[in-house]
């Protein structure tokens, strides 16, 4: 038998969740058999749904070698670092993913994510420790492709990542910007407010009117920041955060992000390859902005966090830049 008190990382969940996570290497049925015979909380059966709350004691009436059998598959395996640290204090750990690195896991890739790697960086400093914490694992609040650099935040605890993920939730506690390149001339301010829909066996979307029925609302803001003769290097902000928003609507408006494969123009994306290597998306997440700080984070309110471009796609932007002041 173990004996459970539950803290705040373990609160606010319902019982069977808390065992899903605990156990995970359990079958769902037995979860389910377990919360009708052999757990109890606080000396009392509970219902699979019951919520838990911090103080509680969960009893596991499970033989302890299968307890800490199960609870083994929780422990990630180590990847390499390869993320920079932007900022870190004891709640929020703020990171620059790179090229290349899945945020979470797929079919193809589990061990070397982010993830993974932001995992094995706190428990190796103390910051976290899996045997410990029952259930939780630190967990990014927001996500990149694959081939999408920059910013990625992480919470350290439960009550940062409840935290972080409500004030993202409410539109305009959060700003995320990105810079990109699109083809043509960007001269002035673009407010983009579509709907879209996803065919997820081809992994792409359909931008559709705004005024429709049929999709999820989506909401971009792009700004020119320079011109690089047939290009302009944009800011862009999301109001909304869905499925490949910015590619999608950007190239919708008729002016494509370069490189990308899937929403680009060919033409652009040959010469870009040829002339820079470029094969993905010029997509980075530079900068995030905190207008209100919810709960345990509301210390963040008006702190700012920024990632410069990094070398390859700097590299691109000068070549573009380079080009249109040969033709003056």
């Amino acid at each position: 038998m173990q004996k459970i008190e539950i803290t705040e990382n373990e609160g606010n969940q319902r019982l069977d969740r808390f065992l899903r996570k605990y156990l995970p290497g359990v079958p769902l049925s037995l979860i389910y058999r377990l919360v009708r015979k052999d757990v109890k909380v606080n000396g009392r059966r509970a219902a699979a749904d019951y919520m838990l709350c911090v103080g509680d004691e969960v009893d596991i009436f499970l033989d302890d070698a299968r307890i800490q059998a199960a609870r083994r598959e929780r422990e990630k395996p180590k990847a390499r670092r390869q993320f920079r640290i932007v900022f870190e204090d004891e709640n929020v750990l703020i990171v620059e993913k790179p090229f290349g690195l899945l945020t979470h896991g797929d079919s193809k890739e589990k061990k070397n994510t982010l993830a993974n790697q932001v995992i094995g960086y706190l428990a190796e400093n103390g910051a976290y420790d899996p045997a410990a914490a029952k259930t939780f694992v630190p967990a990014p609040v927001n996500r990149l492709d694959r081939n999408t650099t920059g910013l990625v935040a992480f919470g350290k605890n439960a009550g940062a990542v409840r935290d972080f993920n409500a004030m993202l939730r409410t539109g305009g506690d959060v700003d995320k910007y990105y810079l990109t390149i699109v083809k043509g001339k960007l001269t002035k301010e673009l407010i983009l407010r579509d709907r879209m829909v996803k065919d997820r066996d081809n992994n792409r979307v359909a931008v559709l009117p705004a005024d429709g029925a049929e999709g999820k609302l989506m909401e971009t803001v792009a700004v020119p920041v320079e011109s690089l003769g047939a290009y302009t290097l944009v800011e862009v902000r999301l109001l909304t955060g869905r499925t490949h928003q910015i590619r999608a609507h950007m190239a919708e408006a008729g002016h494509p992000v370069i490189g990308d494969a899937k929403y680009g123009d060919r033409n652009v994306n040959r010469y870009t390859e040829k002339a820079f290597g470029l094969t993905t998306q010029f997509l980075h997440a530079y900068r995030m902005r905190i207008n209100r700080g919810e709960g345990s984070l509301a210390y963040l309110q008006g702190a700012v966090f920024e990632s410069g471009l990094p070398e390859n796609l700097k590299r691109i932007k000068e070549g573009l830049q380079r080009g249109e002041e040969d033709k003056k």
